[in-house]
């Protein structure tokens, strides 16, 4: 689940690459909605879960996306340096190593607060619902690739 997870993160900074600076591009925002719309359908939200739950679901969304632009970020600054020192590596093997803990502390924060919201299946749904979401989006590339 936490490959998948990191795939989708992925997949999403990707998305993120070609966002502008004062916002989401056409088809970051797309891709959130279309997310966010198959959870919404997978789990059988209500309009009142809807309304408690997305807004939980895209903070958790952004703070995963923070750990892992900060990561990148660190990575980056590596890759620019003509002779980066062995400490400097160090940091960001570490920053992009921790990303997968960080991201399932962050995950478990939120599994707590979805839980007042979700039913035991939704919850479990949730997840089913972002696999496939993954799988989904790693097809259509495929796909898309193949042309």
């Amino acid at each position: 689940m936490k490959r998948i997870v990191a795939i989708l993160t992925i997949v999403l900074a990707l998305a993120s690459a070609t966002m502008a600076q004062n916002g989401r591009t056409k088809f970051a925002n797309d891709m959130y909605q279309a997310k966010h719309e198959m959870i919404i359908q997978e789990l059988g939200l209500t309009p009142t879960q809807q309304k408690q739950f997305m807004p939980l679901y895209e903070q958790m969304e952004r703070e995963i996306y923070q750990v892992n632009r900060n990561a990148r970020a660190l990575a980056a600054e590596v890759e620019k340096k003509k002779n980066p020192s062995d400490r400097d590596y160090e940091v960001a093997a570490s920053a992009l190593s921790n990303t997968r803990v960080q991201e399932g502390e962050i995950e478990a924060k939120y599994f707590e607060k979805f839980s007042k919201i979700l039913s035991k299946k939704q919850l479990y749904q949730l997840k089913q619902a972002e696999a496939k979401f993954t799988r989904e989006m790693i097809s259509k590339a495929k796909n898309k690739n193949k042309k």
